[in-house]
C-alpha cells in the first residue's frame, strides 16, 4: 500500500511506535490494516502527545516544554505553528527544528502541527511545510474560516472546495498531509463545523492530502448522539483524533467530567482500528483559583488527563 508503514511486533516499545508513526504515514487513511492490527493484538499503547497551545500560558523555552512533556508521560507535542502560536509562521524554518530537536533528545516527537493556513497563499505557507516535513510532521490542521453571512452554503462551498483543490496539490508535492477539525466554539459559525458539511468540503479528495481531525467533544456539542451515525460517512477520511471533554452545558471540562466517557467513543476507535497518536486536548484552566495556573497545575491536569485516557483506551 502506498505511503504504508509496517512494524515488527518483536521488542517494539511505545516511544518506538510513537516515532515510527510520526516519521511514516499517520491515520486509518494511510496505516495499513494488518500492521494495525497485529500491533493492537500486541497490546502496545496509544501513543498520546498534547496539543501545546496549553503550554503557553506558562512561556515555557522548547527545552523546557520538551522537559514537561516528557515528565507528564507523554509520547510528543501537536504544536500551535500559527500567528498566536507557540512558533510564528515566519519563524518556523529556525524555531521548528529547535523544537524537534529538544523532544527528540528525551524520546518524544511532533507527528502533528496545528496552523492558520487556509491556501497556497498564506503566509509562509510553503516554507513552513516544506520544512515540517523534513522534519518528519506528517499531518497539519489547516486554519479557521467563518462560515459568510454574505454567502450561501452552496457558494461559499465550492469557494472553499477550489482552495482545498490547490492545497491538496501543493500537500502532494511536498508529501504532507493536511486535516480539517469540526470545531465550533461558541459565538462561532466555522466551515466544517458541522460534519455533514465536513463531508461535503473533503469529499474526492485523497485522504492522504486531506482528512480530518475528529474531535468527540465538538461533535457532541453540535450533533448530540447523531455523532456516531455522522462519522460513518467521515471514516475514510479520518486521519487523526483530537479529544477534550464536554458537558451538557457544551462546556469543555477536564476528562471524565463530561459526557465523553458515556458515549461508546473508544469502542468506536477500537472497531475502527485507530492507532494513530491522539492529540490531547487541554481547554479548560487547570487553576482552581482565577489566578493563571501554575507549572504544577497543568502537571496534574495533564496527568490525571492521561490517567483517565488510559482507562477508557483499556
Amino acid at each position: 500500500m502506498k505511503n504504508s508503514v509496517t512494524f515488527s511486533t518483536e521488542s517494539i516499545s511505545r516511544r518506538e511506535f510513537a516515532l515510527g508513526i510520526a516519521r511514516g504515514s499517520v491515520g486509518l487513511a494511510a496505516i495499513g490494516t494488518r500492521a494495525l492490527s497485529s500491533i493492537a493484538a500486541e497490546g502496545i499503547p496509544q501513543p498520546i502527545v498534547i496539543f501545546s497551545k496549553a503550554y503557553q500560558p506558562l512561556k515555557m523555552t522548547f527545552d523546557r516544554a520538551a522537559e514537561f512533556t516528557a515528565e507528564a508521560g507523554l509520547d510528543g507535542v501537536d504544536s500551535p505553528v500559527r500567528p498566536d502560536g507557540e512558533i510564528k509562521p515566519e519563524n518556523a524554518v529556525e524555531e521548528l527544528p529547535m523544537y524537534v530537536e529538544a523532544l527528540r533528545k528525551r524520546g518524544l516527537n511532533m507527528p502533528y502541527i496545528t496552523t492558520a493556513i487556509t491556501s497556497p497563499d498564506s503566509p509562509h505557507a510553503e516554507a513552513l511545510l516544506t520544512k515540517a516535513k523534513d522534519l518528519g510532521i506528517t499531518r497539519y490542521r489547516l486554519g479557521f474560516m467563518e462560515r459568510r453571512d454574505d454567502a450561501g452554503w452552496p457558494k461559499q462551498l465550492a469557494e472553499v472546495r477550489a482552495r482545498l483543490k490547490d492545497l491538496a496539490g501543493l500537500n502532494k508535492q511536498l508529501g504532507i498531509g493536511a486535516v480539517l477539525q469540526n470545531h465550533s466554539p461558541s459565538g462561532h459559525a466555522y466551515v466544517g463545523g458541522n460534519l455533514d458539511e465536513l463531508a461535503e468540503l473533503v469529499e474526492g479528495f485523497d485522504p492522504a492530502q486531506l482528512g480530518i481531525a475528529f474531535d468527540i467533544a465538538h461533535a457532541l456539542n453540535v450533533h448530540g448522539p447523531e455523532w456516531r451515525r455522522k462519522l460513518d460517512k467521515l471514516q475514510p477520511h479520518l486521519a487523526l483524533v483530537y479529544l477534550k471533554d464536554t458537558n451538557a452545558a457544551k462546556q469543555f471540562v477536564p476528562l471524565g467530567e463530561g459526557l465523553v466517557g458515556a458515549t461508546g467513543y473508544f469502542a468506536v476507535l477500537k472497531k475502527l482500528k485507530y492507532r494513530a497518536p491522539i492529540s490531547l486536548h487541554i481547554e479548560y484552566s487547570a487553576s482552581p483559583s482565577s489566578q493563571p495556573e501554575t507549572r504544577a497545575e497543568l502537571m496534574q491536569a495533564v496527568r490525571q488527563s492521561l490517567k483517565i485516557l488510559k482507562q477508557w483506551l483499556a
